[in-house]
């Protein structure tokens, strides 16, 4: 009888350390998870922080930078050209430079005068080019064209190609929605768009932006790289691809400061033409900051335009990874 309750007490005891167990590996793994979630909310703190600040310095060097060199922003500008990097402890923090402007503004497609939109002939002549060269077909290419122009204009009526707040706004269209009636803010709006859906989407995101302003296309030859000879070619007719990449892969890093020296220094190209406004300076600039700390990464990415009175602003911010 005594050995038979030594058993039932064995039993009980073996039961009652493995409930407790089971009940310390549980509050073991709750107080882990919010160990966790602590840290990761510090670190989206952290990150916030120190993405404003990474904006707030690059803003004051860029705005010193355009002070004392108006003219001329190049290749071997030392604000493009020098990253900055910052060390301690298990944090590592990485700021970038480049300039936004060389790319297509798809906004560039309309002109804005009198507090209206009206089309912009050549920045739609070098949108076809662009288009035409990824041998999409010149129906597509065309309602394109008339949607995007229908998506930002401010009246009710279609173009031929186009379509307006009736197809947008009726049954058959999910989310039911109507025309913006105004620029693009970012290029992923363009999705919105049945056309653009005919098309491949990587012609876009690679060639393609929204800049917060109208008017003809505009960028810095000085920063061209060889991932921009699509751009030179769409803006110059009377040029080939071969001699858009044979211009953008020999323009000197210490740039130019006048059309004429670039115009000498490819004399055997037909430059009569454009549908640009080229500069050799830039007013738009993309800040790119990575965050590590530990085994935690966040990123972001704030593109900055410059005013006349060279007051720089943040138009666009992403953050990634928290």
């Amino acid at each position: 009888m005594f050995s038979k309750n030594k058993g039932v007490v064995l039993i009980t005891t073996l039961f009652v350390i493995l409930l407790l167990s089971a009940i310390s590996v549980n509050f073991g793994n709750k107080y882990l998870i919010a160990l966790k979630r602590d840290q990761y909310a510090e670190f989206q703190i952290k990150s916030l922080n120190i993405f404003r600040n990474s904006e707030i310095y690059s803003i004051d060097i860029i705005e010193k930078e355009l002070r004392y060199n108006l003219n001329k922003v190049s290749r071997n500008n030392p604000i493009l050209l020098n990253p900055f990097e910052l060390n301690f402890d298990t944090s590592k923090i990485k700021i970038k430079i480049e300039d936004a402007s060389s790319c297509f503004n798809i906004n560039s497609l309309v002109l804005y005068k009198d507090n209206k939109f009206f089309d912009n002939q050549k920045s739609i002549e070098a949108f076809k080019r662009i288009l035409l060269i990824y041998e999409i077909n010149d129906r597509d290419i065309d309602e394109a064209i008339d949607q995007i122009l229908d998506w930002i204009d401010h009246d009710s009526d279609p173009r031929i190609s186009g379509l307006e707040d009736y197809y947008y706004s009726g049954p058959l269209h999910q989310p039911q929605e109507f025309t913006s009636k105004r620029l693009f803010v970012k290029i992923d709006e363009l999705k919105n768009i049945p056309a653009i859906r005919n098309i491949d989407w990587n012609i876009f995101k690679n060639n393609f932006c929204a800049l917060p302003h109208s008017g003809n296309i505009s960028f810095n030859i000085n920063t061209l790289g060889k991932d921009n000879a699509l751009l030179l070619y769409a803006v110059f007719p009377n040029i080939d691809l071969q001699e858009a990449e044979f211009i953008v892969s020999n323009i000197p890093d210490e740039g130019y400061t006048d059309m004429q020296s670039f115009f000498e220094d490819f004399s055997d190209i037909n430059f009569n033409k454009r549908y640009a406004d080229l500069s050799f300076t830039s007013n738009i600039f993309e800040i790119k900051t990575t965050f590590e700390l530990n085994d935690l990464k966040s990123s972001s990415e704030s593109k900055i335009i410059f005013n006349s009175n060279k007051n720089g602003y943040i138009f666009s911010r992403f953050y990634n990874g928290i």
